[in-house]
């Protein structure tokens, strides 16, 4: 490991209170001019000036005390690797305010960060070039020379010198417009003073686009701008902004602090999203939604980041954390209210039910291995803040908000909220302070709480045994940390304070009893259950845990399985915890595939969701054995009862979770070769390209997918065709993503060099590749070797964003080789990516848990799907 660089903040001598920043992008050379004015406060005698600033020139610099004369800096000394520039004065600025200018040229990069040019075409076939931004984490740099740190507030005054044909965006309104004076072609466009507010958050935008409008009902203006020709695209988000604003409002009980609003959709965009403040730039995927060709996934999609990015408006951009540190906060808060608010807004979709299965286990997946980390990091240089950006800021930090929420209560947890946001609002707080507040609102002991579950990482695994005492219920609990490699070994056992909920049958959606487990051990006695009732923990897969069941206990919870007297998020969180003890070689995967079969009548979508992708990790492992056929026989007869009830069209009354399982469901068994789905996917697959009856947007991935995998040549190359052919990114996107299915070692080779080529856009060439790995065993090996053949051109592209994590966790985690981790480990050491270091070593620690997994149970699945064959077991 290199070592770590020692990392200092900016010193404190001179702060900003306002910048005056005018920038002039040419978008033919890709570089860009800037002037800024900062005024600023000398708070101790100094005679340098110390600020952020990446790939700029600076060309002059001066400050000028108030009322006194202009000192010229006589040097400039950039700390490149630091990201610093040291502006020299001959004489000692002494404290009191000044005004700073810097004349400075920056460049356009390519690199979806800083200032950076997107490339778009025109309507009429022509590419031309947007400049827009993306500044979080530490990228503002790349613009202007600032104090890029989260804590340092000012306000802004911006203007942009822009041709006069094309729109100028920034955080804040337009205030004037007027012709440039050295060049008729060019206008000077100033925008309103900002609130008090953080670097990162910053923004602009130079280019062509369409815009849609509304006013949302307390009065703000909002726009979404979509490029030229597409506003129509933009309409479904407009209403869920124009519906979000109010609700965080009143949920908050603090106006949005802006006039308006603006949404856009970029180009060539890394994220999914940025908050930018009254600014919010989108990929195309996350904003546009097209009525005839977007899928339900898609809305739901746009809906959730749209959530999620105005959440921010008040939670990040009003209240900002105080460093990157607390990034979790921002993040995590967001990521658990964007799902209240669509709640809110499409009640219809049962979108907490999905939330445990997009984020609740995908974190406790991350967090179950020893390369996790807590979600409180101390971080310092650039590259480490770029790593946290992951499941663990996000998904676990709103699990365990979710969680909070659910002790706190609603109104409690409200009252809390908004004494947060108003003490600190054009500030900066800590974890600790929202703590506070929601202390004070509660009166409960929060901070002692929450700190077992943000200062430590992992989370626990709760071992229940129950014994009928007379009419009584009596549970033994003990909660280890649940480990991904088995029962936990070593001294000193981590501990959480546990809330904990248990409902029995009687009312199985109702908790019998709440209780905080703030110990290692602890009996609990649940008054009158009859003894053929069943009790079960963690009403509603809230608490951030799992759970393990003496044998007796999970006996008598299966047939609520069956007959679906357990509530759906209930059937999931008992599929998924015991998917994941058999993973961790507690219990054997046999007893699982055993479960599995128990879930022949489930009726709901995201139940199946997650039960399909525990046998897609299952078959993936089995990939690397040679009784991979049977486990798609195991697959093919789980969801074909399913997959007759749905049948291919959409029935009367049918709504959007019923499109949902349906896409998953025909996937699933085209995937694995069910005769009449693939048969069926062909033929509409035909009549689709033919233009004869085209698909619905919904069945699209589905039939697509299934054609490929068991296609040839001829059908990729209609898919490729299809891809070029597309207008709608979200086309585009939804056939990157399934080539990989393709199986013959030519055609994955061709899919390969389509990634890196112009056909695809640089934030998608990731799930393409990802796609090919994921696709197949002879995939897998072929991508690794593709990234490291290619890896100088990767690299230098996603530049240490999270891109290259991604790209690295995709392509990797299937193995199940223990000498593949040694491979992948050699192979960085000499390619270092820093800020992808944390993934790699998770993903070498995954390889060794599939291999142990494999030599643990591979006899015994294999002998049960044998078994199975030879006599089927009766439904």
């Amino acid at each position: 490991m290199p070592e770590k660089r020692p990392f200092e903040r900016l010193p404190a001598e001179v702060s900003p209170i306002n910048y005056s920043l005018c920038l002039k992008p040419d978008l033919l050379d890709f570089t860009f001019e800037g002037k800024l004015e900062a005024a600023a406060q000398v708070r101790q005698a100094t005679n340098q000036i110390v600020m952020n600033c990446a790939d700029i020139d600076i060309i002059t610099a001066s400050y000028a005390p108030e009322g006194d004369e202009e000192i010229h800096a006589t040097g400039f000394n950039y700390q490149n690797e630091d990201e610093k520039v040291t502006l020299s004065f001959p004489s000692t600025l002494q404290t009191g305010t000044g005004t700073l200018k810097i004349d400075f040229v920056g460049e356009l990069n390519d690199k979806m960060k800083g200032f950076y040019r997107s490339k778009y075409t025109t309507p009429a076939g022509e590419v031309r070039y947007a400049a827009v931004t993306q500044f979080e984490a530490t990228d503002a740099r790349r613009a202007f020379p600032c104090w890029d740190e989260p804590a340092i507030k000012a306000t802004f005054d911006i203007s942009l010198v822009v041709p006069k044909d094309r729109v100028a965006l920034s955080n804040m309104n337009v205030i004037d417009r007027k012709p440039y004076p050295d060049d008729e072609n060019l206008v000077e466009v100033k925008f309103a003073r900002t609130p008090v507010m953080s670097t990162y958050l910053v923004a602009f935008v130079v280019g062509e686009y369409d815009f849609v409008e509304t006013r949302s009902k307390d009065g703000v203006c909002v726009r979404v701008y979509t490029p030229v020709g597409k506003a129509e695209q933009g309409k479904f988000a407009l209403e869920v902004a124009a519906k979000t604003l109010p609700f965080y409002k009143d949920y908050f009980n603090v106006p949005y602090p802006l006039p308006k609003i603006d949404l856009i959709a970029i180009a060539d965009f890394a994220a999914g999203a940025m908050e930018n403040w009254g600014l919010v730039t989108y990929r195309e995927t996350a904003l546009l939604i097209d009525p005839k060709n977007s899928c339900s996934s898609s809305r739901q999609w746009v809906a959730l980041v749209v959530g999620h990015e105005l959440a921010h408006q008040w939670f990040g951009n009003l209240v900002t954390m105080e460093w990157w540190t607390h990034l979790w906060l921002n993040e995590g808060f967001a990521s658990w209210i964007e799902y209240l608010c669509v709640d809110h807004c499409f009640p219809e979709y049962d979108i907490w039910t999905q939330f445990v299965s997009a984020d609740y286990t995908r974190a406790q997946e991350l967090d179950a291995l020893d390369n996790s980390h807590p979600i409180e990091v101390s971080v310092g240089h650039p590259s480490e803040v770029d790593e946290i950006f992951d499941a663990i800021s996000y998904s676990k930090g709103a699990s365990v908000i979710r969680m909070l929420h659910d002790y706190i209560g609603d109104k409690d947890f409200k009252t809390g909220m908004n004494m947060y946001l108003t003490k600190f609002q054009q500030k900066n707080a800590a974890t600790e302070d929202l703590w506070e507040s929601l202390e004070d609102a509660s009166g409960k002991p929060i901070a002692a709480v929450m700190n077992t579950w943000t200062k430590q990482m992992g989370f626990p695994l709760i071992y229940v045994e129950a014994e009928q005492v007379e009419d009584d219920r009596v549970l033994r609990l003990s909660q280890k940390k649940f480990c991904a490699s088995g029962p936990y070994v070593g001294e000193d056992c981590p501990q959480w304070m546990v809330p904990i909920t248990i409902s029995t049958s009687e009312d199985p959606n109702q908790a019998k009893l709440k209780i905080l487990m703030d110990k290692p051990e602890m009996n609990v006695v649940l008054k009158n259950v009859k003894p053929d009732q069943w009790v079960k923990l963690n009403l509603g897969t809230v608490g951030f845990y799992r759970t393990q069941y003496s044998s007796a206990m999970l006996e008598s919870l299966l047939p609520g399985i069956r007959d679906l007297s357990l509530p759906p998020v209930d059937r999931l969180g008992l599929q998924n915890d015991l998917f994941s003890l058999a993973r961790a070689g507690i219990i054997s995967t046999v007893e699982v595939l055993k479960v599995m079969e128990a879930f022949v009548n489930e009726p709901n979508y995201t139940v199946w969701s997650d039960l399909s992708c525990n046998l897609g990790i299952l078959s993936t492992l089995l990939s690397h054995t040679d009784f991979y056929e049977e486990i798609q026989e195991f697959v093919k007869d789980v969801f074909s009862p399913i997959g007759e009830r749905l049948g291919w069209d959409p029935k009367p009354g049918e709504g959007h979770l019923d499109a949902l399982l349906r896409g998953l469901v025909l996937g699933k068994l085209g995937k694995a070769g069910h005769k009449a789905t693939l048969e069926e996917a062909r033929r509409r697959f035909k009549e689709h390209v033919e233009g004869k009856q085209i698909l619905s947007a919904d069945l699209r991935s589905p039939v697509y997918l299934t054609v490929l995998k068991h296609g040839d040549g001829t059908t990729l190359d209609i898919m490729l065709k299809l891809h070029k052919q597309a207008d709608m990114q979200e086309e585009k996107n939804r056939i990157e993503r399934v080539l990989g299915a393709t199986l013959s070692p030519e055609l994955i080779q061709k899919v390969l060099t389509f990634a890196l080529s112009e056909e695809v856009r640089p934030q998608d060439t990731v799930s393409v590749i990802g796609g090919v790995a994921g696709g197949s065993k002879q995939g897998r090996k072929a991508a690794w070797k593709f990234i490291k053949d290619n890896w100088e051109e990767l690299y230098n592209r996603y530049q240490g964003g999270f891109l290259i994590s991604r790209l690295i966790k995709l392509s990797v985690e299937g193995f199940a080789v223990d000498k593949m981790a040694g491979e992948v480990k050699a192979f960085f050491e000499s390619h270092p990516a820093p800020s992808a270091e944390r993934t790699i070593q998770q993903c070498c620690e995954n390889i060794l848990l599939n291999a142990a997994w494999l030599k643990r149970d591979a006899d015994s699945i294999q002998q049960y799907l044998l078994q199975r064959k030879a006599s089927p077991p009766s439904v």
